[in-house]
């Protein structure tokens, strides 16, 4: 291979290069700040917290284990729920049940 031929190779490989970079900054990076967001999100979970599950239940915090937390869901049932499952907690009264 000569140098012209080198030169060309590189530059079919461009636009690959071009189109992970844009897929890179449009999809991969805001996804995982995303992740660690909710991340922080779950280890900050404390006592009396208002939370809604994935299962779409409204809940209120009473004990933060390592990998469970149980909840109140009235004040008769309680369960205990693996941290993954949370998926907010609600900050505003407006949203509150």
């Amino acid at each position: 291979m000569n140098g012209a031929e080198q030169g060309s190779a590189l530059l079919s490989f461009l636009p690959l290069v071009a189109l992970f970079a844009i897929f890179y900054f449009l999809i991969i990076r805001p996804q995982q700040k995303q992740q660690q967001k909710h991340k922080e999100m779950i280890d900050s979970l404390q006592k009396g917290d208002q939370i809604i599950t994935n299962g779409g239940l409204y809940a209120e915090v009473v004990k933060t284990e390592d990998n469970f937390i149980k909840i109140k869901l009235n004040e008769d049932t309680m369960v205990k729920i693996d941290r993954a499952f949370v998926a907010k907690k609600v900050e505003t009264l407006n949203e509150k049940v």
